[in-house]
């Protein structure tokens, strides 16, 4: 049996003072809006074997024969319409996220190290715990970009994780937030970003709340992700006191032939339009930063599909982003996590740091 080779361990000094850091991890996405950087992308996504549970052999035939051959073309051109000058949304957001995120830990006195890496693409998971890890950290939070959680998705983050840790002697402490899709501070972060919708355009006929899909047979395998996108979905609509006929739940992005989740989004749009419901409102309540599949796939192409078959006005609410709400949040979560962690900065830290801080604001003044 192999063993795992062994990275080299920089130097570890007795007696050196534990330091805590959160890992924010979400998907990933190309690094360039061209056919060789998704193709690059999609080789690494579609050949994790949660996300694909096809038999491997069968599937690597298809992905490198077929899939790979088509697709990446059709999918830059997608990427380009949503591209910004600072490149992938899904990136600018979560980096966004991670500083906003570090800001409020200093604000409270916390010594938190927050950083950001992605499942897929860059930065790795792999690279940001070697990073920390030669920083002299300690303890390590691994919170996933996911509120609910999926095999397909959460998992694939302790995958890499682990994976991390087969060629590592000395491992950090690590901790993981599993799921969040029923915590009081997501469900109100939330349903503020829709208030503040509605208080803005006015309130439409019916509040849809799309979910990224999975193929249905992950739920008869016990997967929890279908149950979690519904209680989310529920909650939400008692905080914005709706009715259940004020709102629905929807699955988007099917991949393949197989049958996924239902009902479908773009399908159900269409069947709502042709309903006479003439104003929708849509929400993506799973995906924490916006990206192709919220841009793209809902506020492109869903909203034209529902247009085009005679509704009037479809708006799409954006995702969490860096909202203050959602960085509470994400600030709340953590910091139940993490608890029995000493993370409170010692009085001089403290003091550099505002130090510091009142330097850079100066700078900027």
């Amino acid at each position: 049996m192999l063993k795992p080779a062994f990275n080299p361990e920089p130097p570890f000094a007795h007696g050196q003072a534990p330091r805590t850091a959160v890992l924010l991890c979400n998907l990933g996405t190309p690094d360039a809006p061209t056919a060789a950087a998704v193709r690059r992308y999609l080789a690494e996504f579609l050949g994790d074997h949660r996300v694909v549970e096809i038999p491997r052999l069968v599937w690597m035939a298809i992905l490198h024969g077929i899939i790979l051959r088509v697709r990446p073309a059709k999918s830059a051109a997608k990427y380009a319409t949503i591209w910004t000058e600072q490149g992938s949304p899904l990136k600018v957001w979560t980096d966004q996220q991670a500083q906003a995120l570090q800001a409020l830990f200093n604000a409270n006195g916390h010594a938190v190290s927050v950083r950001y890496a992605m499942r897929y693409g860059n930065p790795s998971i792999a690279s940001q715990l070697d990073a920390l890890k030669s920083e002299g950290f300690t303890r390590v939070l691994v919170l996933p970009a996911y509120p609910q959680y999926s095999g397909t998705t959460t998992a694939s983050v302790l995958d890499a994780v682990y994976h991390w840790g087969l060629r590592s002697r000395v491992l950090p402490e690590f901790r993981f937030i599993n799921h969040y899709h029923d915590h009081p501070a997501y469900i109100q972060a939330l349903a503020q970003r829709v208030r503040e919708h509605w208080a803005k355009h006015g309130q439409a006929e019916r509040l849809v709340m799309s979910f990224h899909g999975v193929p249905e047979r992950t739920l008869h395998l016990g997967d929890p992700y279908h149950c979690e996108c519904y209680k989310t979905a529920r909650l939400l609509g008692e905080a914005l006191g709706l009715s259940k006929d004020q709102y629905m739940v929807t699955f988007q992005s099917r991949f393949g032939k197989a049958k996924w989740l239902e009902p479908y989004t773009e399908p159900t749009l269409i069947a709502l339009a042709q309903q006479g419901v003439k104003r929708v409102d849509l929400i993506c309540p799973g995906f924490t930063s916006d990206c192709l599949e919220t841009l793209e796939e809902i506020s492109q192409e869903a909203q034209e599909a529902y247009l085009h078959a005679g509704g009037d006005v479809f708006h799409y609410i954006p995702c969490l982003n860096d909202s203050a709400a959602w960085v509470q949040g994400m600030y709340e979560l953590s910091l139940t996590h993490m608890g029995g962690w000493p993370t409170h900065m010692p009085d001089a830290a403290l003091l550099a740091t505002s130090r510091r801080e009142a330097l850079a604001l100066g700078a900027e003044n």
